[in-house]
Formats: structure tokens, C-alpha cells, sequence
């Protein structure tokens, strides 16, 4: 699974076609951590199909409160 930030999310997840699914997280998280081998068994499963990407909420706090992030870990599905 690929890490995105603030700083590659508009090309990352915005700007791609296709679906994205984003991780919200934090290394502190234990639930996150928990699910981390769930989503790369998905990510190997639908690959081509679908992108899984995380995002640590700690690096990227602004797009944790754009997207009203109130508790993690939280999955957001993009499309196109």
C-alpha cells in the first residue's frame, strides 16, 4: 500500500480515475493497525481495480478536517 500527504493527495487521489480507497490514520492507532493486513489483502485482490492508499492524520491534519475525520481509522472511497 502507497502513503499519500497533503502534499501528493490532489494527484494521488483527486486527479485519478478510477476508484481510490483512502486509509485515515496514525501509527499510534491501534484499530488502524489492526485493519492495515485486511487492506493490503485488498489491495492485492483488486488490484488494477483499485488503489488503497493511507494517510496519516497526524502529517496531514488539514485533510483530516476537510473530509470531517472525527475518529479513525476511517476509509474514504474516491472515484474518478
Amino acid at each position: 500500500m502507497k502513503e499519500t500527504c497533503h502534499g501528493t493527495f490532489r494527484e494521488d487521489v483527486l486527479h485519478k480515475k478510477g476508484l481510490v480507497l483512502v486509509d485515515f490514520w496514525a501509527p499510534w492507532c491501534a484499530p488502524c493497525r489492526m485493519i492495515t493486513p485486511v487492506l493490503e489483502e485488498v489491495a492485492s485482490d483488486f488490484s488494477g481495480k483499485l488503489d488503497v492508499l493511507k494517510l496519516n492524520v497526524d502529517e496531514s491534519p488539514e485533510l483530516a478536517m476537510f473530509f470531517k475525520i472525527q475518529s479513525i481509522p476511517a476509509l474514504i472511497l474516491f472515484k474518478d
